[in-house]
């Protein structure tokens, strides 16, 4: 039964261990939500932390808040759910065999991630260290901004606390981001030599569910780090 086993054809977008496309294709979903689920314990810990210490210090938080540019960040999000889109997109086109479609789509994709990096880098985290708001040795805000936390009794190590929430939350955020723009990357040049079609395209699926995460994460960093405080009020 074994010799007829391994006589039978397989496709080649079958991978020798697994008996067919759908066993294939579920062993790869499975793979990628339990990556997933360590990421999501991962940044949990972050989101944990964060609420103990804006419970513990929420006066200096809600000013550290308003330090942060709420158009810049709802920009980002507009881009991460337009790159979202356009990610989906790509998946269907893999899945009906559109190459050309594809590649546009994942082009897309990589130009509103790194328009969602160029908006943090260098209209955000650039200011704030011009502004002299970065925690650390590069924390020295003007003596106007300090004379301000002093009327609403505000201590300025509590509103440096959450600039270091703010920039290590939004900095591994980017880091996954910068990974996704490469991993988009590779599936651009395996997509330009056909390697993806109707069978074929485990990899643009698996990857966007990796994007449609990291979009997911920046949804949630977004209004608690941006509108904390009521900042429209």
């Amino acid at each position: 039964m074994a010799d007829a086993h391994a006589a039978l054809p397989h496709s080649g977008a079958l991978k020798e261990q697994f008996d067919d496309l759908e066993q294939q294709h579920e062993a790869s979903a499975l793979g990628m939500w339990v990556f997933l689920a360590t990421e999501v314990m991962f940044f949990g810990g972050l989101f944990a932390a964060y609420t103990i210490f804006r419970n513990l210090y929420y006066p200096g938080f809600v000013a550290g808040s308003h330090l942060l540019e709420v158009p810049f960040g709802a920009t980002n999000t507009a881009v991460l759910i337009c790159s979202s889109l356009t990610m989906a997109m790509a998946v269907r086109s893999a899945q009906t065999g559109k190459r050309r479609a594809l590649i546009v789509y994942l082009l897309c994709t990589m130009a509103l991630g790194l328009a969602f990096l160029g908006i943090k880098f260098h209209f955000e985290w650039y200011h704030d260290y011009l502004d002299g708001i970065v925690p650390g040795v590069h924390f020295a805000p003007s003596p106007e901004l300090l004379a301000h936390w002093a009327q609403l009794h505000v201590a300025p190590p509590h509103v440096e606390m959450f600039m270091y929430f703010y920039f290590v939350m939004t900095g591994v955020h980017a880091l996954h981001m910068i990974v996704g723009v490469g991993i988009l990357s590779v599936l651009v040049i395996m997509a330009y030599q056909g390697k993806f079609g109707p069978d074929r395209f485990n990899t643009v699926e698996m990857s966007g569910l990796y994007w449609h995460f990291v979009d997911i994460i920046w949804i949630f960093l977004f209004p608690l780090l941006y509108l904390l405080g009521g900042r429209f009020r």
